[in-house]
């Protein structure tokens, strides 16, 4: 099924819903019926407890949208399930049912965090726009939670540090597109976490208690590649003493991540594309298909859409797999977030290494600022790591975090006037000579070409005495 067709747009509501349903508790079993059908009517995916007691544990089990309950119940009460509620996940709304005379107490619970009260006989209209608005909170509450630390800590999936509008904007498409089983296709250049962000796709899925399996297509030898992520037969080829269990194997029924998916082998692409359709794959040697349940993230650093138009790449495979394709901005046009993620590894490697009370200096935030990162945030947590070590005070300064000598972007040098190993360290005079030696070279020798080597001629269009020009080409080495 195309993930583009409307059974496609339907299952993907559906699956969202049913990530986070509603908890709808009550002892009664006529009016628990009743309110869980009109709640379903209005597009909602309810699950039930008859007691406090199912409902505390339930709560304690997974994370719900919002809960509903029942104020007064035998055993565990409605304030006991709104206090569990709120340990296991703070901002999950509670809409407590109460019977009349009891609005005091349920008043007093509010103050404890519930969100509001509804008296019995229960007003179905109301309840709806009392659970669209806690919904609404919900969802305000939880917004861009991949840039949450207590969300991180507490369901345990990666965090991913910044504010820029960019890093934002990539974070709300994750949490949008990990309630699917969609493909996804993160690219963007090396070292800007991928890896990442595709563990906070498996993290924030209905497959997070099953296998995250991560292969690094470039690491892998092209020989290697069909066994590695298929596995083979006992006896499929010379050596093949006992079945191998490949990654696509490893990963049932939870999330496999190809990194750099560019440098797989036509062939492999075949097999993948295989995977991709049918959800089953053969074994190197194998005689029977293995069907398979598994959701696969996969990353790029390179233009995919060159590779088909040099048929490195098979197209019909390129559909596929980007079905959902997002772009990890690189750390250069993320502004202030260097800092972030600088602060950030300062403070885990600080502990790490036993070096409480590391800082950076205004002219180190300065250079970590101006510097354009080619390695992106790979570069900078080395960078940091690194500074970390060699530490010696409590404050860490621009030469501490020993970053190379800033070049220039190439687009903003006129063309071919510096090549691209121009040595750019050292003292300004020392710099200054070597790009005036290579432009007078650059120059002496275009002149000497339009002048045919004539250079009585190329003396002339350059403003110089034959004496000059001859000195000039021997200290260049341009003298024929």
């Amino acid at each position: 099924m195309r993930e583009g067709s409307p059974k496609a747009r339907a299952r993907f509501m559906v699956e969202t819903k049913e990530m986070e349903p509603l908890l709808l508790v009550e002892d009664k079993n006529e009016l628990r019926a009743m309110l869980r059908k009109a709640l379903e009517r209005a597009g909602h995916a309810v699950d039930e407890a008859a007691d406090g007691t199912a409902a505390i544990q339930k709560v304690r089990a997974r994370r719900y949208l919002l809960v509903i309950t029942d104020l007064k119940m035998p055993g565990a009460s409605g304030l006991d399930v709104l206090r569990e509620t709120k340990q296991a996940d703070a901002t999950i709304p509670v809409i407590l049912l109460t019977a009349f005379g009891s609005v005091e107490e349920a008043v007093a619970a509010m103050k404890e965090g519930a969100f509001d009260f509804l008296q019995k006989p229960v007003d179905l209209d109301h309840l709806k726009l009392l659970v669209q608005r806690a919904a609404r909170q919900q969802e305000l509450l939880r917004e861009n939670l991949l840039l949450r630390e207590e969300y991180a800590t507490r369901y345990g999936f990666p965090r991913i540090v910044g504010e820029h509008a960019s890093i934002r904007e990539v974070s709300q498409k994750i949490q949008k597109v990990a309630a699917t089983d969609s493909t996804v296709l993160l690219l963007g250049e090396s070292g800007t976490g991928k890896e990442l962000f595709a563990r906070a796709i498996h993290h924030l899925s209905e497959r997070r208690e099953q296998p995250f399996v991560a292969v690094n297509c470039a690491a892998i030898p092209e020989g290697l590649v069909e066994n590695e992520l298929f596995g083979h037969e006992r006896g499929a080829f010379t050596g093949a003493g006992a079945r191998k269990i490949g990654k696509l194997d490893l990963a049932h029924r939870g999330t496999l991540f190809l990194d750099e998916i560019g440098e797989l082998p036509l062939a492999i692409q075949a097999k993948l594309l295989r995977v991709l359709e049918e959800r089953r794959f053969d074994r190197v040697g194998g005689t029977q298909p293995i069907e398979v349940d598994v959701r696969i993230v996969v990353a790029t650093n390179r233009n995919l859409q060159k590779s088909i138009e040099e048929k490195l790449f098979r197209e019909d495979l390129y559909f596929r797999i980007a079905a959902v394709p997002l772009t990890i901005p690189p750390l250069r046009e993320r502004g202030d977030d260097v800092l972030l993620l600088a602060n950030h590894f300062l403070e885990k490697f600080s502990r790490e290494f036993a070096k409480p009370g590391l800082e950076l200096s205004s002219q180190a935030r300065e250079r970590l600022l101006h510097y354009r990162w080619p390695g992106n945030v790979r570069e900078l947590q080395n960078t940091l790591e690194r500074a970390v070590i060699l530490a010696d005070g409590i404050s860490i300064d621009a030469a501490g975090l020993q970053l190379p000598v800033a070049r220039p972007d190439a687009e903003r040098l006129p063309g071919g006037m510096l090549p691209e190993n121009f040595n750019w360290e050292g003292s300004l005079e020392e710099v200054t000579g070597r790009a005036v030696n290579h432009i007078e070279r650059v120059l002496l020798e275009n002149t000497l070409r339009e002048s045919k080597w004539n250079k009585t001629r190329a003396a002339e269009k350059l403003g110089v005495t034959p004496k000059t020009l001859l000195a000039k080409l021997r200290s260049a080495g341009l003298e024929q």
